[in-house]
């Protein structure tokens, strides 16, 4: 796992950031949501609005609906929200970055990046996360990723090429608009096939950028470790090791 979280030079970031202009589909089918937990650990200063940006197909967006906030969802996929609008169709979206949304200053007293903070500049996203909240609101991240602590999904993860695999103890980039965040973690699991985690592996942007022949090599790889080395059959359902990570940081007050 990489020493320093989180920091991806602006062309490579660019790169495999648009692996998810498109198959939204596929990537909405498979990901997973967020826990109960992770989901308390963000409202737990009770916001009333939120923004969620780099909502992706919409799925923690749709976990802040029902939570009962009012909520706008912003990413810079047209076809993400696309998806986004046919799960939630009374949403407001906009299709804009991260660093720069359009929205108008001082609107929501909540901020999220679930499973996004890693595709956007820190500096720019911080100070774009600071004008859209109100005074003492909160910017939190999340990530469900691969609990790679456990040997056997730790090959697995690196097989599939899991980018989205950060250590959980190394603190995000904040810029100075905020506090000192504060982490929560907790550990769960996911049922999948062999199938199923050959659809996880395609929604990687890792994946989605390479040639037809590292795609047939990543897959057969994949045979290889999921049905030989570890030994379970196709279509058994493994319980797969997972873990959510999130740090929320309260906006320092105007001056």
């Amino acid at each position: 796992m990489p020493q320093r979280a989180f920091v991806v030079g602006a062309q490579r970031r660019d790169e495999l950031a648009s692996a998810f202009q498109a198959d939204a589909e596929s990537y909405d089918k498979i990901r997973p949501s967020y826990p109960q937990e992770a989901l308390e650990f963000t409202l737990q200063h009770r916001p009333v609005s939120a923004i969620d940006i780099g909502c992706g197909s919409g799925i923690f967006t749709e976990q802040l609906i029902r939570a009962g906030l009012e909520v706008r969802a912003v990413d810079p996929s047209a076809e993400m929200l696309s998806v986004l609008s046919k799960r939630l169709p009374a949403i407001e979206v906009t299709c804009a970055a991260g660093e720069a949304t359009g929205l108008e200053a001082d609107s929501a007293g909540l901020v999220t990046y679930a499973q996004a903070w890693h595709w956007v500049d820190h500096p720019q996203a911080s100070a774009e996360a600071a004008r859209l909240l109100h005074d003492g609101g909160w910017l939190t991240l999340l990530w469900n990723q691969l609990d790679v602590a456990i040997p056997w999904v730790h090959r697995l993860a690196r097989i599939m090429h899991a980018g989205d695999v950060h250590r959980p103890e190394l603190e995000p980039p904040l810029g100075p608009q905020f506090q000192k965040p504060e982490h929560g973690i907790w550990h769960w699991s996911m049922e999948l096939d062999f199938h199923e985690i050959v659809e996880l592996t395609k929604s990687r942007s890792y994946y989605r950028k390479s040639s037809e022949t590292t795609r047939a090599k990543v897959e057969a790889n994949l045979a290889w470790y999921w049905q030989e080395h570890l030994g379970h059959e196709q279509d058994a359902k493994v319980q797969v090791p997972y873990l959510t990570h999130a740090w929320r940081s309260r906006r320092r007050t105007r001056r």
